[in-house]
């Protein structure tokens, strides 16, 4: 890339119309429940950190101490192990609802008699990398190693490596690291949709291969009861989680099925006053006949079947100077001036559709000077006119008027569009625009008639409109809508 404005967050995502998963069963919501394993995994002078942890328990406030044990934090994260995970772990044994395991690998290693639980109940056990670490200030390649280890830790306890990550708290390198490794059937460091999707960038521009992408949730997620502004009754978290499904599900019923992640913790909604909000939870999914509850590696495996990974034959943002150029110069009517000024611009991913790429471009068209606008006007060729006729258009007109007809005109017709086309450029000096694929040959010579007796000012910004109008026809043809 030869511009360093580029920018490689993705404000479109699925856009207006997402892709019908097709969930088996005709479910209208897949849900996903996902317990983090994190219990002595934590920060701990034990396990050789500088200090306590301080995050995600029933301390308000905590802070570390650094250089010390903290008994009582301690002891809440054991209660996770010791009597958190057994309740959840029999609730949904009994309901027979499978589960995904965030598991950090040495708290795995230090909780054997719970992963064996794990594999006799069939969770899938992902990774939650090696340790509660805070990546955002990592050497990428000491978070790399990291990464590496816990593979290693994991396959080590649990048997198999993990197929799946959720790193949590993520460096701006995490991602690409993830993907880069190579055996990840998915990841889940993203919050940014309510379906699974590919990703192959690593938002800085850097090629990476494709990754498939299941995102993941901060607010239906039991977190929230040791966060400000969160959760302080599991009433709350209930009426909450019920709010969510019902949405999603009545979406889903509507022809546009989604997906639903719940983030749980063993010391969190494993607590008695907490965890029947989630057993009312579950009781009320089940008593929905179209619903899904599935393991991430199980959506994985059926978004992957259904919705194979495609490369985009054309992403006008990724493109370099000559090529965008080359091939969206002629999108308004012989004036590549609009795509080598709109090259220069701040693209991304946003840009990559039809409707995004007219943006751009009508940007540039937009903030032109009147003469600049009067030319791109003035290069586009009469209707029906000596050009057509001598078979001169360039192949984007030529397929817009015969797309009306205008290639086949009666003499009678034909003598019309002439004497208008005079007359309109005689007054206005550019010729009548109109979007061809808009109209009829009947409705564009009752347009023509009508604009003919307009003002030129008023005319001037309505051939501009239909100039746009026209670009985004041609866009449409070539880009996603």
């Amino acid at each position: 890339m030869n511009d360093p404005k580029r920018y490689m967050r993705d404000m479109r995502g699925y856009g207006a119309n997402p892709p019908n998963p097709q969930w088996p069963g005709g479910a209208n919501v897949a849900v996903s429940f996902v317990v983090n394993y994190e219990e002595g995994g934590e920060n701990c002078v034990l396990h050789g950190d500088a200090a306590s942890e301080a995050f995600l328990s029933e301390i308000v406030g905590a802070a570390p101490w650094p250089a010390k044990r903290h008994w009582n934090m301690e002891s809440i994260y054991e209660y996770g192990a010791r009597a958190g995970f057994w309740r959840l772990y029999r609730l949904f044994s009994d309901a027979g609802a499978p589960v995904t395991v965030y598991g950090v690998a040495s708290a795995l290693a230090r909780s054997p008699d719970q992963v064996r639980a794990m594999q006799d109940a069939d969770w899938e056990i992902a990774s939650h990398g090696l340790k509660w670490i805070d990546y955002r200030d990592h050497d990428e390649a000491d978070e790399r190693a990291d990464l590496d280890e816990a593979i290693r830790l994991h396959e080590e306890v649990v048997g198999t490596r993990p197929t799946g990550l959720y790193l949590g708290r993520t460096s701006v390198n995490s991602v690409k690291i993830a993907a880069e490794e190579g055996g990840f059937t998915w990841i889940s460091d993203t919050y940014d949709d309510d379906l699974p999707y590919w990703l192959d960038h690593d938002g800085h521009g850097n090629p990476i291969p494709p990754q498939l992408v299941i995102p993941y949730t901060l607010d239906a997620n039991d977190m929230r009861f040791a966060t400000a502004q969160g959760f302080n009754s599991g009433d709350q978290f209930f009426a909450y989680l019920k709010d969510a499904f019902d949405t999603l599900y009545t979406e889903g019923e509507a022809g546009r099925p989604a997906m639903m992640s719940i983030g749980l913790h063993c010391r969190l909604i494993g607590r008695p006053g907490r965890f029947a909000a989630l057993k009312r939870f579950l009781d009320y999914v089940q008593s929905h006949d179209k619903v899904w509850i599935a393991r991430r590696i199980d959506i994985a495996e059926h978004w992957i079947e259904t919705y194979p990974y495609q490369p985009h034959a054309l992403r006008p943002s990724r493109m370099q100077r000559d090529a965008f150029v080359s091939r969206f110069g002629s999108i308004f009517e012989h004036s590549p001036w609009i795509a080598e000024r709109a090259f220069e611009l701040e693209l991304g991913p946003a840009h990559d559709s039809a409707g995004g790429l007219h943006n751009a471009l009508a940007r540039m068209f937009r903030s032109a000077s009147v003469d600049e606008r009067l030319v791109v006007l003035q290069a586009h060729p009469d209707l029906a006119g000596k050009l057509a006729q001598a078979k001169r258009l360039t192949a984007e007109s030529t397929s817009e008027q015969a797309s009306a007809g205008l290639d086949a005109l009666t003499d009678e017709e034909r003598a019309a569009f002439t004497e208008l086309n005079d007359s309109y450029i005689s007054k206005f000096g550019f010729p009548f625009i109109i979007a061809v694929k808009d109209n009829t040959k009947a409705s564009i010579l009752d347009a023509f008639r009508r604009r003919v007796a307009s003002d030129r000012d008023t005319e001037f910004e309505t051939a501009c409109k239909q100039v746009e109008r026209i670009a985004y026809l041609r866009l449409k043809d070539i880009l996603p809508a």
